[in-house]
């Protein structure tokens, strides 16, 4: 296997308390802290295992997104990603959207292996890998927590409802990584001073033939409802009768 293709979104940090707008047309985010998403974090990490054992030569991380994204792309490269690719945007765009770019740059870049995190935590849409496979026309295997790689076949572990499955895969294939597939590496700042060196290329959604078409429009956000706060009991019979005060049970 020669490339791996990893899918790399800034979103706002796990950490951060989202807050909303107060016009509600959006979600704030001045002076708020971006990072990677977690789970593409994880894309990346099994990524570098997978070269590390030697079963591909080169890592290219890829992110669509507004110029300050090539500091979530910087990390990449410092975790070990050989070099990079922006898609410049300002605009937000929709799964499809991505998966027409991703599939742009696959194109040209010919990888064995497509690697994405399984969701975004900012819109929890879980559709560009599915999205981009189908429009590649190869297979897929979503919500992988484990990936062994023997020749031209894949071998993944996805979790599922009523336990694990284990699938076979052609390669090239597009995979989604889940939460239990590994736990990403620290980046350490000898890393962090070379990745500085490293190819990160920048284009755009037009020099890649792909338009922007998105069919939804966020017309109003706000922020969930305040949740009542919490009584304590002290046994059982105390907290079924708070429960039928409640009209929960009769």
């Amino acid at each position: 296997m020669q490339k791996i293709i990893v899918g790399i979104k800034r979103v706002v940090d796990y950490n951060v308390r989202v807050r909303v707008k107060p016009d509600g047309s959006g979600v704030a985010l001045d002076g708020v802290k971006m990072s990677v998403n977690p789970f593409d974090e994880i894309a990346l990490e099994e990524a570098l295992r997978i070269k590390e054992r030697g079963e591909a030569t080169e890592i290219i991380a890829v992110s669509i997104g507004p110029d300050d994204a090539q500091q979530q792309l910087r990390t990449a490269l410092a975790m070990g990603a050989d070099r990079a690719i922006l898609v410049k945007t300002d605009q937000a765009i929709e799964p499809l959207t991505a998966a027409h770019a991703l599939l742009a740059i696959i194109k040209t870049e010919q990888p064995d292996l497509v690697i994405v995190g399984k969701q975004a935590i900012d819109d929890d849409a879980a559709q560009t890998g599915p999205m981009l496979a189908a429009l590649w026309g190869r297979p897929q295997a979503t919500f992988c927590s484990k990936l062994t790689i023997s020749g031209t076949v894949a071998t993944i572990v996805r979790e599922v409802d009523a336990g694990l499955e284990t699938i076979e895969v052609d390669l090239p294939a597009v995979v989604s990584a889940d939460l239990r597939l590994n736990e990403p590496r620290y980046v350490k700042l000898p890393d962090i001073m070379k990745a500085k060196k490293k190819q990160l290329d920048v284009t755009d959604l037009a020099t890649l033939g792909v338009s922007i078409d998105d069919g939804l429009k966020t017309v109003h956000t706000e922020a969930p409802k305040a949740r009542a706060k919490g009584i304590m009991v002290k046994d059982v019979a105390e907290l079924v009768d708070a429960l039928k005060k409640k009209g929960l049970v009769s």
